[in-house]
């Protein structure tokens, strides 16, 4: 017998956080009891992996060497069966129990982006943030106001509108919006981190931040803004033809 697919997918990327994965995962079910979860476990070097194994119904993804959370994002993304996929972190400060409200919203718009309210970070991280957040949109013309919340909802369909690079999570809705998709904002919880450590510092950011600007300066002047309509997949009989459908 045929498994139905499920409508709706979770992508958590995961690297050394064992410390935060069962939690992550236990919540992430008990909120959202029919979505198909799917653990990326980004070359972890503890025992993230086998703790993820401990749930039979989790997929996993696992990489041999620590590739960054936007491959990790990314591969989800394409393994996933969901119609909607929601990407969150692993680290246990997104609330999955927001998960449901998103998904309602994803029922009229093509992408919906949490927005952290109540940030629980430290006032250097928050300051750093909105600085980038201005500056970010100032040059991609996105329109979000928090592009570092990684909780999304986007349809499995639009993927092919990403294109993969480190730090893609971060300006995904500026390729997202140059397909002109129906994007929507919405309001998240956030938690202070309760174990572990972040593997990002605010220099270290700020000076990837600013080579990233000037690359996606000019992907998006450059990227192809392919119609919805057309369906690149679509065979011909012939396996040396392949049509586009409009």
């Amino acid at each position: 017998m045929k498994v139905p697919a499920p409508t709706v997918s979770i992508i958590i990327p995961f690297y050394n956080e064992e410390e935060n994965v069962e939690s992550v995962l236990q919540e992430t079910r008990a909120a959202n009891p029919d979505a198909e979860i799917v653990a990326v476990n980004d070359g972890s070097q503890d025992a993230t992996e086998s703790l993820i194994r401990k749930f039979p119904d989790v997929r996993l993804i696992s990489f041999e060497t620590n590739l960054g959370q936007s491959a990790a994002l990314y591969a989800g993304l394409n393994a996933a069966r969901g119609e909607l996929c929601v990407l969150m972190d692993g680290d246990g400060q997104s609330h999955p129990g927001d998960i449901p409200a998103l998904v309602r919203l994803a029922a009229h718009h093509d992408v919906v982006c949490g927005y952290r309210v109540d940030r629980k970070d430290s006032w250097r991280v928050r300051a750093a943030s909105r600085i980038a957040n201005k500056i970010r949109r100032a040059v991609t013309g996105d329109g979000i106001r928090d592009a570092g919340c990684t909780l999304k909802v986007m349809r499995r369909a639009h993927v092919r509108y990403l294109i993969p690079f480190n730090q893609m999570q971060c300006y995904m809705v500026a390729m997202l919006r140059r397909a002109k998709l129906r994007i929507k904002e919405a309001p998240v919880r956030h938690r202070a981190r309760r174990f572990g450590r972040s593997n990002y510092t605010i220099g270290g950011r700020a000076l990837h931040g600013i080579r990233d600007l000037f690359g996606i300066h000019w992907l998006l002047a450059r990227q192809i803004a392919w119609p919805q309509e057309i369906n690149l997949c679509r065979q011909q009989s012939r396996k040396d033809v392949t049509t586009w459908e409009i």
